[in-house]
């Protein structure tokens, strides 16, 4: 279950501590029992025999995360995937499995409401728009949440906008995006907290950094984890390195990316997703949560986006956090855009080559570290 707008809540509990406060009880339960003596389990007859009587101590239960890159699926109405979508997401599904699975949607779910952004004498100009019903096919590979705060979610208007959150959750899809949304989905009895951002008016804002530790400090208050889904940085195929400050795309602020993910992590981020310039970057530890600079890309549907070269490869990034946020793993498993643009695992395991090198170009102190087989661990773990 999700609840799309801000659920008010007490702030959340470390997991420790929890734990100190059972550890005092405990102690106290103790000293208030000592002169009668300790504790024992039934023993044989005239007592004395038995065990010692100890408290059981909680679990930490863990969560997984999945997330993608970005999602385009069709380009309506003359550019379908074949089979009209159905099966779009067969080949990922196994990869793609967690309790929550999260994806950048680039498109609108919408019929043509009149509004595209893109004129007819328009140059260099994409919209794109897959069928309401398509969210069906999201529904079917498993997704959970699919974020909304990109350049593409208002290529149809404010109708196509809304349009594409009533046919989510129709399919019982939760979304992330908008301004001040905040998205806690509960699962395992953990409340994790989604909120998106790009440069965009329709989203959070990316580019106005105090505003955006503001929701994530409010999103603290509300869940055990907290996960910032992003679209940043400028696009291209050449755009795999990420530098300290501002990147700059088509005269657009498309934000400052490692400043931004830092900040959020200081305000209560427990994972940083990002994504927007159409090709892996380099994944770094900071604090002890992961950011995720890019994800690249996942899906384009009727070639809606280029599979040309390191443009097709992506990947679902996998992460598994203790109900407090804290790291408890993480694999990164390569996939690529088919001829057709739907994902398929990549044997060749390219996308895992590009992040281990660009990590350790871009991070050399903070990066993530990768085995062969795409775990994840922090740099001061083998």
């Amino acid at each position: 279950m999700y609840a799309p707008a801000p659920l008010a809540s007490g702030p959340r509990r470390p997991v420790a501590a929890v734990l100190g406060a059972l550890l005092a009880a405990v102690l106290l339960a103790g000293c208030a029992t000592a002169a009668e003596g300790p504790i024992w389990q039934p023993g044989t007859a005239g007592g004395g025999t038995g065990a010692p009587v100890e408290s059981p101590t909680p679990k930490v239960k863990k969560v997984s995360l999945s997330a993608t890159g970005d999602i385009v699926m069709a380009m309506a109405p003359n550019r379908m995937p074949p089979n009209d979508g159905k099966g779009f997401f067969d080949s990922v599904k196994k990869a793609l499995a967690a309790d929550v699975v999260m994806g950048n949607l680039e498109e609108p779910l919408t019929v043509d409401t009149g509004t595209g952004k893109c004129g007819a004498n328009s140059t260099r100009c994409f919209q794109f728009r897959a069928p309401p019903e398509y969210a069906a096919h999201l529904a079917d590979a498993g997704f959970d949440l699919l974020n909304q705060a990109n350049n593409h979610g208002y290529d149809f208007g404010q109708k196509g906008y809304e349009n594409t959150q009533q046919a989510l959750e129709e399919h019982g899809l939760a979304h992330t995006g908008a301004p001040d949304q905040i998205t806690v989905i509960e699962v395992k009895g953990v409340k994790v907290a989604v909120a998106g951002f790009s440069s965009y008016r329709w989203s959070n804002s990316l580019v106005d950094i105090p505003a955006a530790k503001k929701v994530i400090e409010k999103a603290a208050t509300q869940a055990d984890i907290v996960v910032v889904q992003v679209h940043m940085g400028a696009e291209g195929s050449e755009m795999t390195r990420t530098r300290p400050g501002t990147e700059m795309f088509l005269g657009e602020n498309r934000g400052d990316p490692i400043k931004f993910s830092r900040a959020m992590i200081d305000s209560g981020a427990d994972l940083v997703v990002g994504h927007g310039p159409h090709v892996l970057r380099g994944m770094e530890f900071y604090k002890g949560r992961l950011i995720a600079y890019s994800l690249g890309n996942f899906a384009g549907g009727g070639n809606s986006l280029s599979n040309t070269g390191r443009l097709g490869w992506g990947g679902v990034l996998k992460v598994s956090l203790e109900a407090d946020g804290t790291w408890a793993g993480g694999s990164f498993a390569s996939t690529y855009m088919d001829g057709v643009r739907k994902p398929v695992m990549d044997p060749d395991d390219r996308g895992l080559g590009l992040l281990r090198e660009l990590t350790k170009l871009d991070f050399p102190e903070t990066g993530a570290q990768f085995t062969d087989s795409g775990k994840i661990s922090p740099p001061d773990q083998d």
